[in-house]
């Protein structure tokens, strides 16, 4: 199953970093965010992602190409420039999808589609960290026999707002400002979402494509209780790298 991250947002309530890096790239502790989200999935046994790239890919594209030198020790053949890397490799394997600049959500997963295939897939946001388990979310998932599952966070804030059923949705309204079960991001979709998805480039997933979904009953919701932020802000930048640097390392799972 492949995992797929918005990666494409200009992020620009935290100019701070986003006017010389793209926001999944924003340092905890000394990695980036879509780092530290890629390790989570990968406690789970995830290791095929596919980013979908925007305002600053080509950083993104650079963070990854210069990643094993960078963060590993080395040793370098000069008579033929060839590299050992002198510690265990990761196994990822990574698309690098283009989808535009100024692409929506809805438009940079439909062109994910192709790269996708017939099976089913996760998507989060690049800026989004949790606990949550990712195969009780997938479980949950294949048990409600839905399109689509998203994890749902109680929260007072001003993201979408779900009214949730036995765990399917039964409206969904985003950006609201009331206390309720908001849009966490860890979805599991099945490739039919697709049909719920317009081509066009200012097609926004949370909107239209969500709103269909719930009308026709095919948005399940998995409620997660554990740890959850969004970095929206240098303020949420700030306050999860006090987090990390006190050792509160809530977002990585501790598997069984």
């Amino acid at each position: 199953m492949k995992v797929v991250i918005l990666c494409g947002g200009k992020g620009t309530r935290m100019s701070e970093v986003t006017n010389e890096l793209p926001k999944p790239l924003a340092l905890i502790g000394d990695k980036p965010i879509l780092w530290h989200i890629m390790k989570s999935y990968q406690r789970y046994g995830f290791n095929e992602f596919i980013l979908l790239l925007g305002y600053k890919g080509e950083k993104i594209k650079e963070y990854f190409i210069d990643y094993e030198w960078k963060n590993n020790s080395f040793t370098l053949d000069s008579s033929n420039g060839q590299t050992s890397i002198l510690a265990e490799r990761e196994k990822w394997k990574i698309t690098f999808l283009d989808t535009g600049l100024n692409t929506m959500t809805g438009g940079r997963i439909k062109r994910a589609s192709p790269y996708i295939g017939d099976e089913s897939f996760l998507l989060t946001y690049g800026d989004g960290l949790s606990d949550v388990n990712i195969n009780e979310l997938i479980t949950f998932h294949q048990s409600k026999g839905k399109i689509a599952t998203v994890t749902g966070i109680k929260k007072k804030s001003q993201f979408g707002t779900l009214i949730v059923n036995q765990g399917i949705a039964e409206s969904f309204e985003e950006k609201t400002k009331t206390e309720g079960i908001i849009n966490g991001g860890f979805f599991v979709l099945n490739p039919e979402v697709f049909h719920y998805i317009g081509d066009e480039t200012n097609c926004i997933f949370e909107e239209e494509p969500m709103k269909k979904l719930t009308e026709d009953q095919q948005l399940a919701v998995f409620l997660h209780d554990g740890f959850w932020t969004a970095i929206d802000t240098y303020k949420n930048v700030v306050e999860v790298n006090e987090m990390w640097e006190k050792g509160d390392h809530l977002w990585h799972p501790k598997l069984p």
